[in-house]
């Protein structure tokens, strides 16, 4: 049987856990070659082996986003490993909470140099590429940026994150405008709370002052998001899922 995406190459940020890890195997389980980004080389290279050993092809490619120079680096290194680009997904983000008074000004930079600086330093690199495979026999191309239920709603003491998710919903919309009749798919995925590190960036004083809530809120998987994504990218060119909202069942509070 032939898979959705034979021929075609990914490049994922933050691959080396969580849903960029997932989402690099849901993408390469569909014949997708794979260029897997982060910072944690060891972590990618197991990944990227753990994916040849599946069949799949992948190049693991340490890099730092929020240095321009190493995110245009990494998507030179995949097309030169791999010709082409096909889809990129934008995962990679941290998540500093805590109250605005008081609050450590480098974990604001951290994040918005993260969740918003490096995926615009990424996605302008990749753009000629995914226009360029738009354009070609199969004839789309996509972006994935990975939001967060923190896109649509703003919270006490999270203040800058629902920033850098409201600017990347903001960003992602405008690019849609910008490419869609050239046949690049610009999506958004909302994630609620999922089961990843990404609880362990808190800092420990303001995770201790929210345990209760975080110990009593219901978490997707990674996997969830990874095939939420996954169906994203392998739909027909003339379909376009420009934006999904994803939770546990039982958080019905924001759904």
């Amino acid at each position: 049987m032939t898979t959705k995406l034979d021929g075609s190459v990914a490049l994922i940020t933050g691959a080396s856990s969580g849903i960029g890890a997932a989402t690099a195997l849901a993408l390469a389980a569909e014949g997708a070659a794979v260029a897997l980004v982060a910072r944690r080389q060891e972590r990618l290279e197991e990944l990227a082996e753990r994916i040849r050993r599946l069949g799949g092809r992948a190049e693991a490619i340490r890099a730092d986003i929020t240095d321009r120079s190493q995110a245009e680096a990494a998507v030179s290194r995949a097309i030169e490993v791999f010709g082409r680009l096909d889809t990129l997904v934008n995962n990679a983000g941290v998540m500093l909470l805590g109250a605005v008074e008081g609050a450590p000004v480098a974990a604001w930079d951290r994040m918005i140099a993260i969740n918003l600086q490096g995926r615009l330093y990424v996605t302008h690199a990749a753009l000629p590429h995914l226009l360029e495979s738009a354009a070609g026999p199969r004839g789309v191309a996509d972006v994935v940026n990975l939001s967060s239920l923190a896109g649509r709603t703003a919270s006490a003491g999270w203040g800058v994150y629902n920033l850098t998710k409201h600017g990347l919903g903001a960003f992602a919309e405008s690019l849609r405008q910008e490419v869609a009749g050239r046949h690049v798919r610009v999506s958004l995925i909302e994630p609620g709370p999922v089961g990843t590190e990404l609880f362990t960036h808190i800092r420990p004083e303001v995770l201790q002052a929210s345990a209760d809530s975080f110990a009593n809120t219901p978490v997707l998987q990674a996997e969830d998001v990874a095939d939420s994504i996954a169906y994203v990218v392998t739909r027909p060119q003339h379909v376009a899922i420009n934006e999904v909202l994803i939770t546990p069942s039982t958080l019905g509070a924001f759904s």
